[in-house]
């Protein structure tokens, strides 16, 4: 029983010690809110949206900022501000879903397996995260994306006539599984690099030892005394991952590779200035604000999250101290 309580206080008390400077740093706190502020427009886009994503009028193209568009209108005739709340959420969406997925479930769990058990066990997980860490990040992200796109697909609209469900490939489903699944093989080795590093040092100490001789589980050494002790670094790797995890989701739709019409993405919207040839130059200079939005938005989040990790990393490593 004096065991439980000595590691929980030296679990617990980091964290919460922690959470408090993070929230008496005035610039971590604004970082904070304006995210909270952004990730929730794109939450209630539905109900904060002033128009459809997908209306068009073709007799209001083109328009400047206005009461009623209030970052005008594109060359359909689509409102810009309901399309970059709505591309807002399809970041969120895709941030949230591969952060949890290959960061926190798949690295997380990996690293502890690793870091604890290590022997075979470690070399093996190692060796494969070594030998996908060695494609270049974003070629192997493209190319797991094209390859994978028309063969799911396929897959959704074979389900589509076999089940009677009609929707599944219209309603965006694909294009996150797409995306998903491309940023899954690279999302993981990092954390699980990191929480094996921090598992290493941590299984040696004192509390875990006197839990191995007290006769303790190895599931319960793992999430009970060494889990909660490597949380901090887990965050700041994860604040600095969803900043790249949004870059990589907006640089894929760029591309054509991510979201797919006539959903909207932030990438999608730079793509459809930028892309059109010598008419690009023309709205760039009469309506800037066509490009400046969406761009101003991801410059936002990947720069918001990134001053977020350095925060936290100042709070959770000693070193920097």
């Amino acid at each position: 029983m004096k065991i439980n309580k000595e590691s929980n206080s030296f679990s617990s008390s980091p964290f919460k010690e922690g959470m408090k400077s993070l929230l008496n740093k005035k610039v971590a706190l604004s970082v904070i809110i304006i995210l909270s502020t952004v990730y929730l427009l794109g939450i209630f886009s539905p109900l904060i949206a002033p128009y459809s994503y997908s209306e068009t009028n073709l007799l209001n193209t083109q328009s400047s900022p206005s009461w009623d568009h209030i970052f005008g209108t594109d060359r359909l005739g689509r409102d810009i501000f309901t399309r970059i709340i709505w591309g807002i959420q399809t970041t969120v969406i895709i941030t949230l879903v591969g952060l949890i997925t290959g960061s926190l479930i798949l690295g997380v769990s990996l690293g502890l397996i690793a870091g604890y058990f290590r022997g075979r066990v470690d070399s093996f997980i190692t060796r494969v995260g070594e030998i996908l860490a060695a494609f270049p990040d974003i070629l192997l992200i493209i190319i797991l994306a094209a390859t994978l796109r028309p063969r799911i697909v396929d897959f959704a609209r074979k389900f589509e006539d076999s089940t009677g469900i009609n929707g599944v490939v219209s309603s965006g489903i694909v294009d996150f599984a797409v995306i998903g699944i491309a940023l899954l093989p690279l999302s993981w080795f990092g954390m699980m690099r990191l929480v094996r590093g921090q598992v290493l040092s941590v299984s040696q100490r004192e509390y875990v030892q006197a839990a191995k001789i007290a006769g303790a589980s190895n599931a319960r050494i793992l999430f009970r005394h060494i889990l909660p002790n490597v949380i901090g670094p887990i965050i700041v790797s994860a604040s600095f991952g969803l900043g790249a995890v949004a870059g990589t989701e907006v640089f894929l739709s760029f591309l054509g590779l991510g979201v797919q019409p006539p959903h909207p993405s932030l990438g999608i919207m730079i793509a459809d200035v930028s892309g059109r040839g010598s008419s690009s130059v023309s709205v760039l200079v009469n309506h800037p604000e066509q490009i400046l939005a969406p761009v101003a938005v991801v410059w936002i989040l990947i720069f918001c999250w990134n001053l977020l990790g350095d925060a936290l990393t100042d709070i959770f490593n000693p070193r920097s101290k």
